[in-house]
């Protein structure tokens, strides 16, 4: 009874709401960017068990582009940060 509600949509689905969580709830970027791989996986998942192959063959295109640019943002927020707490400290100071 129990095996007849793991196939992919369900797998899928489960993985996509950890990604979910994960990215809500993590603090660090880093985290967040494996959360987001598992978001994707999730994703890729159920458009494949939606039949959809052409777009879910996008979607693995696109998924790594977009985690590249997830990467850069996350650099050049970590970098504004840091620039404006030591332009802080040089007030304090």
């Amino acid at each position: 009874m129990l095996l007849e509600w793991i196939n992919i949509t369900t797998v899928s689905a489960a993985v996509m709401i950890i990604g979910t969580a994960g990215i809500i709830a993590l603090p660090k970027p880093v985290d967040k960017v494996i959360m987001f791989a598992l978001l994707q996986a999730g994703l890729i998942g159920t458009i494949v068990a939606a039949k959809y192959l052409d777009v879910a063959m996008a979607a693995v295109i696109f998924d790594p582009i977009a985690t590249v640019i997830f990467l850069i943002a996350i650099t050049k927020i970590m970098d504004i940060r840091n620039q404006k707490k030591e332009e802080e400290e040089a007030n304090l100071a």
